[in-house]
């Protein structure tokens, strides 16, 4: 069976390609740099870290990156340390600010979604977003997304109107592997580069956890439906067949039950989730740079 190629790329010439990107932006909107909510995690420190360096790169320009760190009681202390340290790292100013009484607030006219852990989670992300939209409003900023290309482009794993509400997508055309691999290039550690993904938005979630496989089945899916392989087809793809039971097998090792039993239903669901981005992306299309990958 043909195999399914993926994406390679020379870090420096893509963080170029991004830097440039981003200084295009601030230049077109006429704004004085970047905001970024950072988390400590992959994308949003690599995402600073590129933007850092662009700036930088053009020392006459003055633009500055400013982190916004916004923990919920839902985040654990090391989040809010290992965004601290990143900022500092990168020599950035940052600020960090609780959003629970924000949150709280909302309870008066939105007393139904903290009935559901689901609903509160994508309401805790737009007040998130919106204290970031007013911070870069209110000091002439543009919100610079931490959505990669599986999250964003490929399954939708974002809130529309959370962490979706942003001017543009810096990292948006890199998957989850790339981004890691920018990650190390940039001399981010491996607690940073491997960190395991969480959207912090509910007790004890996770990426992995809430959608029953990793950001390496979303890009073999997506990458091979792209190519002209059908569901069915992939389903039954070495590559995928391979990566998908190991990780079914691991799910139920780790949380007692199995979410997917197939690893059709695992190709089903990446692709019903692939759709439904779409659908997203046409409310919210942040633009994101087009930067230079080969396929082997």
């Amino acid at each position: 069976m043909k195999r399914i190629k993926l994406a390679r790329m020379n870090c420096e010439r893509v963080s170029c390609e991004i830097g440039d990107f981003v200084i295009a932006q601030v230049q077109y909107t006429r704004t004085t740099g970047c905001v970024v909510g950072l988390s400590g995690g992959v994308d949003s420190s690599t995402t600073a870290a590129l933007i850092k360096r662009a700036f930088d790169r053009h020392p006459n320009t003055k633009y500055e990156l400013v982190g916004y760190i916004l923990p919920s009681s839902l985040n654990q202390p090391d989040d809010i340390q290992d965004a601290e340290a990143v900022a500092r790292h990168l020599g950035i100013r940052f600020e960090v600010h609780s959003i629970d009484q924000a949150v709280e607030a909302l309870r008066a006219s939105n007393s139904e979604a903290f009935e559901s852990i689901f609903h509160k989670g994508n309401m805790i992300s737009r007040v998130r977003a919106n204290v970031l939209s007013t911070k870069a409003a209110t000091e002439n900023k543009i919100v610079a997304g931490t959505g990669n290309k599986d999250e964003d482009f490929g399954i939708g794993y974002y809130t529309l109107f959370g962490d979706g509400a942003v001017h543009l997508s810096p990292i948006g055309g890199l998957p989850k592997r790339l981004v890691r691999e920018m990650a190390g290039f940039l001399g981010f550690a491996g607690d940073i580069v491997n960190r395991v993904p969480t959207a912090g938005l509910e007790p004890g979630q996770s990426d992995y956890k809430d959608l029953g496989y990793g950001y390496d089945v979303v890009e073999l899916v997506c990458e091979g439906y792209v190519q002209g392989f059908a569901a069915a087809v992939l389903s039954r793809h070495e590559q995928i067949v391979s990566l998908v039971e190991t990780q079914l097998a691991h799910y139920q090792k780790v949380f007692g039950a199995p979410r997917f039993i197939s690893v059709l239903q695992v190709v089903e669901d990446v692709l019903r989730r692939h759709e439904l981005a779409k659908g997203k992306m046409r409310i919210i299309h942040p633009p994101s740079p087009n930067i230079s990958l080969f396929y082997e």
